[in-house]
């Protein structure tokens, strides 16, 4: 599984960074920023990547909050999150603050688009 995700934001950074140190050898980390690989793999432009988390597990991309749930999943110790926001109502409440805080990171980091 590969999780991509944007390095540049320092936020972004310290989130990934918390699900690194348990060291899953199944993750693959990919920082996005300038990553014309990321947006082969994904068939996704540096804007929508830069927008949302992404993951790729096989051959199907999931982004957003649903990525998030992903993410959760496959590392033990963050599987009580997984089992918490996949509950239907949380989820929705989960998924409407994700875009609004997603929203407001990728007009913060935007500039960094060269395109």
């Amino acid at each position: 599984m590969k999780v991509y995700f944007n390095n540049s934001c320092k936020i972004c950074r310290s989130e990934i960074n918390l699900y690194k140190k348990e060291k899953n050898v199944d993750i693959d980390w990919v920082d996005i920023t300038d990553n014309a690989n990321a947006e082969n793999e994904t068939s996704k432009n540096g804007k929508e990547l830069l927008r949302r988390l992404h993951v790729k597990d096989e051959n199907r991309i999931i982004e957003g909050a649903e990525a998030f749930l992903y993410v959760w999943k496959k590392i033990p110790k963050y599987r009580f999150l997984y089992k918490f926001f996949k509950l239907p109502i949380i989820f929705q409440i989960f998924n409407f603050t994700y875009e609004i805080i997603a929203y407001f990171l990728y007009l913060k980091n935007k500039k960094q688009l060269k395109r």
